[in-house]
């Protein structure tokens, strides 16, 4: 769910209504289990006094104020480009300050990417659990763990597969059952507030500050910070969501989310400080104060409320991660993926590899940690990195639009040092699993290294050799294109090639039609898909180049336009016989009366390292990698509607660098004969070579 221009750039009532609703879904779940993670970490609840309660609710306070209210509300959404968020735009505001830069915004993305991963099988468990041991008139729906583990399984498949039909119906409700959700998370905070306002005390930093780094009742000491990031885990969706809604919005909306949160935290921090010395609740393994502090009758409704909550903090993540990636794709940090766009919203869309990845990376979690206790343990290491890269670009944009070096650098320092406390305090989670997520973003990284740093070593200058000049072999084309002597190939060949400025196209495609083996055609196609935001855009034009028979084409297609390239490329062949430009491809064998447009043949040209390739050992492994990837990602004939087409797949060399020449000696005859005798005789000693001892055991083996 995307809202319309005017409506990003105006507050309204639906506008805040529909940011409540995809924005704020996983800070909005963080009170489920940041308390219990915090007071089960320091010992149990029969361990948590009265200063450490007070410590920790003013931790929570000032971290969710000093990274999501200052940070990402009052100075990331700044930094948007075209009114878009998230550590990829914003490296690509800031790319052109340094060429270092491009590190924070792989390591941030894949942290992100991996984290996001984690986060739907966490809140939805967590939810779930709430359940467990509830009695519903003498039944009891949810008594064991692998009984949460199947409900969560099924909802998140369910949700996934959900994903390809679009969710613009869901997204209107989206809206409605957050505000009803953080409505409830302020009141039954509000309501046990009451019986003691003293904790509004945790205000003050000094009871933060206090439990720290002073007090004895702080079991874990600094690592208590691991816990206490996860309430604030969701600023960096709500920065990469701004897209969608815009900042007049989230500004709008942010104050109403945070003080329900609060009230929230504040409400579990006096009910905990109440029942501290309750010692059955302490030998409660799946205690968690968010459920026990809710009245008996009400707490079928928080169950309920929280696993919707759940849901969409899910669904937003899914979607964020299509986002991401597509944002990836543009900048060439990932391979080409198959885009569908379900509705008429630009901003929704469908990566159905992403989708399956997700999907497989999500249930694999829930079987490897089996109960939301773990997977807490888990969450939250990588987000410490994405924030601490986002910072380190921040800085660059705040210098970009010329905010006094002093004063950026201050910001910096100040949130850089924050969040290195919490990425250190956060690693004691790698050895419970935060390894986990460590390897899934390692992998994340790997890709988009290889991917990028493979496109730039082929576009390094002393490497240009890999694309040629179309202009400067149209003679050549024309010329192939007129040779009797030669059987027609096809009487149209098409590739589908990205035409550089300059009319610059890689080498290997004219590689394919003159040297593997000369394909005549009446004409030689190159065409590019350029999708546009409207949705129906239907658009071409053409480059003849001077010729009759070499064309570039330039589609432009809305995002919601079929990709079918071979009934367009009809359509464009025949009005351009019509208008002259090129000759007619009268048909004598058809079923179609009259038909002047010939046949089609579309060749896919996929890259294979040449061994005359003459580059680094490093580059040449990433170069095999990034054409590897290509290989196993690309689905050409997928992307481009060509399923029912004549489609054939060629290998070629890719060749970089200056090659060698090979170096040969020439033999006479007599030496030829000489080398010839000398192999023979060779041969027959290695044929005649008995072993000196044999075992019975050699025969055995044979």
């Amino acid at each position: 769910m995307r809202l319309n221009e005017q409506k990003r750039q105006t507050m309204s009532l639906a506008g805040l209504m529909i940011t409540i609703g995809i924005v704020y879904g996983d800070i909005g779940t963080s009170p489920l289990y940041v308390m219990k993670t915090i007071i089960t970490d320091n010992g149990g609840i029969n361990t948590a006094t009265r200063e450490m309660i007070m410590g920790s609710i003013s931790l929570i306070f000032w971290t969710v104020m000093l990274l999501t209210t200052i940070k990402y509300v009052l100075i990331a959404l700044q930094a948007t480009n075209h009114g878009e968020g998230g550590i990829f735009s914003l490296y690509a505001l800031v790319r052109r300050r340094k060429k270092w830069l491009i590190y924070p915004a792989l390591i941030g993305g894949a942290a992100l990417l991996a984290d996001g991963m984690l986060t739907p099988a966490v809140t939805v468990t967590t939810a779930i659990e709430g359940l467990k041991g509830i009695d519903f008139d003498g039944f009891t729906l949810v008594s064991t763990q692998q009984q949460v583990i199947v409900i969560t399984i099924v909802i998140l498949s369910f949700l996934f597969v959900i994903q390809r039909f679009g969710t613009s119906v869901i997204g209107r409700a989206f809206g409605p059952i957050m505000f009803i959700w953080f409505l409830f998370l302020g009141l039954t905070g509000l309501a046990h507030m009451a019986a003691d306002f003293s904790i509004l005390r945790a205000l003050n930093p000094y009871y933060a500050i206090k439990l720290l780094f002073f007090s004895s009742d702080n079991h874990v000491g600094v690592f208590i910070l691991g816990s206490v990031f996860l309430a604030t885990t969701g600023a960096e969706a709500l920065y990469s969501d701004v897209g969608h809604v815009g900042r007049v919005n989230i500004y709008g909306s942010w104050p109403f989310v945070f003080i329900s949160l609060m009230l929230n935290y504040f409400g579990q921090g006096v009910w905990v400080m109440n029942n501290a010395s309750n010692s059955a609740i302490g030998a409660d393994q799946s205690f968690n104060p968010f459920f026990e502090m809710l009245p008996g009758q009400w707490r079928l409704i928080g169950i309920v409320l929280a696993t919707l909550a759940a849901i969409i903090a899910s669904q937003a993540l899914i979607t964020g991660s299509y986002t991401l990636v597509s944002e990836a794709v543009r900048l060439k940090f990932f391979p080409r993926m198959k885009i569908i766009y379900p509705s008429e919203k630009h901003g929704q869309i469908y990566i159905p590899l992403v989708n399956a990845i997700l999907w497989i990376a999500c249930i694999a979690i829930i079987f490897y940690f089996r109960t939301s206790a773990h997977m807490e343990a888990a969450y939250g290491l990588a987000i410490t990195v994405t924030m601490l890269m986002t910072t380190l670009l921040l800085y660059q944009f705040l210098r970009q639009v010329h905010i006094k070096t002093i004063l950026a650098a201050l910001m910096v320092i100040f949130f850089g040092a924050i969040e290195t406390m919490f990425l250190i305090s956060s690693l004691v989670k790698f050895v419970h699993g935060g390894y986990v997520t460590a390897i899934i973003a390692g992998l994340i990284l790997l890709v988009m290294y290889i991917w990028y740093y493979g496109n730039r070593i082929r576009d390094r200058e002393e490497f240009q050799s890999a694309y040629i000049s179309l202009d400067d072999y149209k003679d050549q084309l024309a010329k192939l294109s007129n040779d009797d002597s030669l059987p027609i190939f096809s009487d149209n060949i098409v590739y589908m090639a990205k035409v550089k400025p300059g009319d610059m196209i890689k080498r290997e495609m004219l590689y394919s039609i003159l040297d593997k083996r000369p394909k005549r055609a009446k004409a030689y196609w190159f065409v590019t898909v350029n999708v546009t935001d409207d949705p129906y855009t239907a658009e071409y034009s053409v480059n003849t180049m001077g010729t009759r028979n070499v064309i570039n084409v330039q589609l432009y297609l809305g995002f919601r336009r079929e990709q079918r390239v071979n009934v367009y490329l009809r359509a464009i062949v025949h009005e351009m016989i019509e208008r002259g430009q090129i000759d007619p491809q009268p048909k004598k064998y058809t079923t179609m009366f009259g038909r002047d447009v010939g046949d089609f043949s579309f060749v896919i040209v996929q890259d294979v390292i040449s061994p005359q390739t003459q580059v680094s050992a490093i580059d040449r492994m990433i170069i095999l990698l990034r054409v590897g990837l290509q290989n196993i990602t690309s689905n050409p004939a997928s992307w481009f509607g060509l399923e029912f087409a004549d489609v054939i797949v060629e290998k070629v060399p890719l060749i970089l660098g200056k090659t060698k020449p090979l170096s040969l000696k020439y033999l006479s005859r007599d030496q030829a004969q000489e080398r010839h005798s000398q192999i023979h005789e060779d041969s027959k000693l290695k044929r005649n070579k008995v072993p000196e001892t044999t075992d019975d055991n050699d025969f055995e083996d044979q």
